[in-house]
């Protein structure tokens, strides 16, 4: 039996590089590209079929940051499909980022850049927002989104006869100082892709213990520093030109700066490979290049615990009743134009009535 695999963010970037690598690794593949734009979508399936002219690339509409889109998005999934062995969750947005140019600068010529790079620690911020279902927009996206889209295509990840995947495009920016399980959604932060990150560092640990026994098993990657859209939203694109053979450079020196989409996907494609009960749930799986070019991966101790892991797991859970009941209920027409709910607040009211 073919297998299915389906990648959410599939349409550029790692998410692409990715697709290519698993259709060169194994071409019966059935690829079911998830994006939220679908003329860019189509034109990634385009690509993909020209070097791969037999291959079953799938195409569909998914917007993570929208709560319906994804419910929607996963009862066509399960139209689609009986079974889903990889769902690599990968779309991710840092809105609005601003760079200290002081903090930036200082750290170019200390020896302090390769951490700085690394991590953005200390120089990078966002601005965040609502989105239009009342959620952190950062955090509908990069985390909330995906949980509730895990949770709907459980009957198709969690079977008795076969082992499922979930792989999350993490980040070396997520740092437990960023995030805190009183504020999951970082509403009252400046670092929202850094706690975005961090949560699903422990969230994925929380699906490991709820689902391994039910065949789902849950892994996260971190692609280094790599050029993408993302990495081109942060300075202008002239910037990162200008400074591209100094990055080539420190890569001599450290074997984070992977730089191209192809080598940031090394960690996604090795995971393909493995056997799930043989990888360490603790661990984040990093893309690797050394100076020469060689690509590899290799296993990193993440800073998360259980008990903090199993607190944002029973949130998400409570958030994810409030948003559907929400979303289930039809609003009165007079009611139509009002600010969206603020869904911190709702959920804190629901779960004390619990």
């Amino acid at each position: 039996m073919e297998r299915v695999v389906v990648v959410t963010g599939a349409n550029s970037g790692i998410g692409l590089a990715l697709c290519e690598r698993l259709l060169t690794e194994d071409g019966r593949l059935r690829l079911c590209l998830a994006c939220r734009n679908m003329q860019r979508a189509e034109a990634a399936r385009a690509a993909l079929l020209t070097s791969h002219p037999d291959a079953g690339v799938d195409l569909l509409h998914l917007d993570v940051g929208s709560v319906q889109s994804v419910l929607t998005a996963a009862q066509e999934i399960k139209t689609r499909y009986s079974r889903v062995d990889f769902l690599y969750l990968n779309a991710g947005i840092m809105p609005n980022p601003h760079v200290d140019v002081g903090a930036f600068f200082k750290g170019l010529f200390s020896r302090n850049v390769i951490n700085m790079f690394s991590t953005a620690e200390g120089l990078l911020t966002q601005q965040d927002r609502l989105n239009a279902d009342g959620l952190q927009e950062v955090f509908a996206t990069n985390l909330f989104g995906h949980f509730v889209l895990i949770r709907e295509l459980e009957p198709l990840l969690c079977q008795t006869d076969h082992s499922s995947r979930v792989v999350w495009t993490s980040s070396s920016n997520a740092r437990r100082s960023a995030f805190s399980i009183e504020d999951i959604q970082h509403r009252s932060g400046l670092e929202p892709y850094s706690s975005s990150k961090y949560a699903s560092d422990l969230l994925s640990l929380a699906l490991n213990r709820h689902k391994n026994s039910q065949g789902l098993y849950s892994s996260v990657i971190c692609p280094g520093l790599v050029m993408t859209n993302l990495t081109y939203g942060i300075l202008p694109s002239f910037f990162w030109t200008l400074i591209m053979p100094v990055m080539y450079l420190i890569r001599i020196f450290t074997n984070t700066f992977t730089l191209t989409p192809y080598n940031g996907a090394e960690a996604l494609h090795w995971l393909f490979l493995q056997k799930p009960e043989c990888l360490d749930a603790r661990a984040k799986y990093h893309s690797l290049t050394s100076g020469l070019g060689r690509n590899y991966t290799q296993p990193r101790q993440m800073d998360i615990d259980s008990e903090t892991g199993e607190a944002l797991f029973s949130k998400l859970l409570d958030l994810e009743k409030v948003v559907r009941r929400r979303l289930s209920e039809k609003p009165a027409e007079s009611e139509a134009h009002q600010k969206p709910p603020h869904w911190d607040s709702t959920l804190s009211a629901s779960t004390s009535r619990t």
